[in-house]
C-alpha cells in the first residue's frame, strides 16, 4: 500500500502533505511554488510509493466552482496525465485555511508564524488529506 500525497493548490505556491507508509498519520511535507509542483512530485515519486494524490476542490457555498478552480482544474488534468498509475481524487477545500489558522493559533504559534502563508497552506494539505483519510475509514473515499 502505498502513501496518500494531498496537494493545496495555489496560483503561487502549493502546501503538500503526505501519509506514513500504513496510511495513519498525515503530515506536512513541504510548500512549493506552483510552477515547480509537478518536478517536486515526480521527485518524490521516484523515491517513495505513492498511490494517490488528493487535491482539493474550490468552491464557493453554493457548490458552484470558485475562481481558484480556473487553475487548479489544468493542473488536474495534467497530474493525471503525468501519473496515470496513481488515483486522482478530490476533496472539497472549503474551509480549510481558516481551520488551518485556527489549528495554527490553537497550537500556540505566535502572531508573526501564523502571518506564514506557506505554513498556512500545507497546513491546509494535511486538513484535507486527514478528510480523506476519514472518508476512507468511513467507506466515503
Amino acid at each position: 500500500m502505498g502513501r496518500i500525497i494531498a496537494i493545496d493548490y495555489g496560483k503561487k505556491r502549493c502546501g503538500v502533505a503526505v501519509t506514513d507508509e500504513n496510511r495513519i498519520i498525515a503530515t506536512g511535507l513541504a510548500t512549493v511554488d506552483s510552477p515547480r509542483l509537478m518536478d517536486y512530485l515526480k521527485d518524490y515519486c521516484s523515491r517513495e510509493a505513492v498511490d494517490t494524490f488528493v487535491v482539493g476542490e474550490a468552491k464557493h457555498m453554493d457548490n458552484t466552482p470558485s475562481e481558484s478552480a480556473q487553475y487548479i482544474e489544468p493542473f488536474v488534468k495534467v497530474l493525471a496525465e503525468q501519473f496515470p498509475d496513481k488515483l486522482v481524487a478530490r476533496i472539497d477545500e472549503r474551509f480549510t485555511s481558516k481551520m488551518a489558522f485556527q489549528a495554527m493559533i490553537d497550537g500556540g504559534l505566535r502572531k508573526k508564524q501564523r502571518q506564514n502563508k506557506a505554513l498556512i497552506d500545507t497546513v491546509s494539505a494535511v486538513l484535507m488529506l486527514q478528510n480523506y483519510m476519514s472518508l476512507l475509514q468511513n467507506g466515503r473515499g
